[in-house]
């Protein structure tokens, strides 16, 4: 940290990965049972919208580095309070000394365009194929394309089709620790919503009416 500036009302820090919070995903790789990994990683997100391309970056030692660029697919399950403990022990244990599925206790089930494994557990799990691997430095870039997502109905509007996440628990994680999602304070385009002229009159006048 250097030091405060009578200019400026920041303190200035050297660059680095500052861009907080960040889902804390599970990413579930491997074609075949015996080399099924889990892996957690935050330097993930959104690229596109049409097609849908998302990212994650992983260090290159990683075991499940060389398993993504081989099979060229994996799945980035959404992580909530109830696994917490798994998404924390899964980034910093090793898919070489342990099965993590067995250990942590997760179910592994076929993806539907994918053969890596979804984790039942999730309450969202983006099917995801491999268009090209970006060297950039401590981390390479996997772009890729979102082929299917498997969701659980509890969280679905069997009326409208609308997902509510919101009663998932998500949990998100910022500069080394995770943290429960709080409660909503709007929606998209709500600072711009022009105000409801269909205002309902005060009690006493629809009465006089």
């Amino acid at each position: 940290m250097t030091k405060t500036d009578e200019n400026f009302s920041h303190v200035s820090w050297k660059p680095g990965t500052m861009i907080y919070p960040l889902p804390a995903v599970l990413v579930s790789c491997g074609k075949s049972e015996d080399e099924y990994n889990l892996l957690t990683v935050s330097w993930v997100g959104t690229i596109c919208t049409q097609p849908p391309l998302c990212y994650i970056s992983i260090r290159t030692e990683r075991h499940s580095y060389e398993i993504i660029k081989r099979t060229g697919e994996f799945v980035l399950n959404l992580t909530t309070e109830k696994l917490a403990f798994a998404t924390d022990w899964c980034g910093v244990k090793s898919g070489k000394d342990h099965r993590k599925f067995e250990e942590m206790k997760l179910t592994p089930e076929k993806g539907k365009m994918v053969d890596a494994p979804i984790v039942k557990e999730s309450p969202v799990c983006i099917e995801c194929k491999v268009k090209e691997i970006v060297p950039l430095g401590t981390h390479h870039m996997f772009i890729a394309e979102v082929v299917n997502i498997q969701a659980d109905p509890k969280f679905i509007d069997s009326k409208t089709g609308a997902m509510h996440l919101e009663n998932a628990h998500l949990i998100a994680y910022s500069h080394g620790h995770y943290y429960k999602l709080g409660e909503e304070i709007g929606k998209f385009g709500w600072s711009v919503k022009k105000p409801d002229k269909k205002k309902k009159l005060p009690p006493k006048i629809q009465k006089d009416r």
